[in-house]
């Protein structure tokens, strides 16, 4: 059975393990050990799912940064590329206007053409119907022109 170690002969144990690992490898280790704690990290920026929603929703903006996107998206069978083509032929046909906004500049960051986009647009007029592709034209019309 051990006993429980003070404050002081913690510090000491510290101390001399630090000394004999200097002994050992020369004074020139002790030269990367820092002298102070680091200063605190600053917080990460918020995500857009939590500018979006984080206040009213944290656990919907959690699961959609986490899940979502660290999980669903992160999944090897398609690439960021397509994956993007597939949510936003979805959001298209459900008529999202306001997921769509995000999900075309993603498209974009992920090598989906502005080209590629207003075709599948087009595509899907006929197979989503007319007032979807209308309204993602002119969603896609905002992100384009926000160069």
């Amino acid at each position: 059975m051990s006993k429980p170690l003070h404050k002081a002969s913690i510090r000491w144990l510290a101390g001399a393990r630090l000394s004999i690992l200097v002994a050992a490898l020369g004074p020139a280790c002790a030269l990367a050990q820092p002298a102070s704690p680091p200063p605190p990290t600053q917080a990460p920026e918020p995500t857009a799912a939590q500018r979006l929603m984080g206040d009213i929703n944290p656990k919907l903006a959690e699961l959609t940064d986490k899940v979502l996107f660290g999980d669903v998206w992160a999944r090897p069978g398609l690439s960021p590329r397509d994956r993007s083509l597939v949510t936003v032929s979805a959001l298209i046909a459900m008529n999202r206007p306001d997921q769509l906004r995000s999900h075309l500049q993603r498209a974009k960051d992920n090598g989906v053409t502005e080209a590629e986009l207003i075709e599948a647009i087009t595509h899907l007029a006929f197979y989503a119907g007319w007032p979807s592709a209308v309204t993602a034209s002119t969603v896609a019309r905002d992100v384009f022109q926000k160069k």
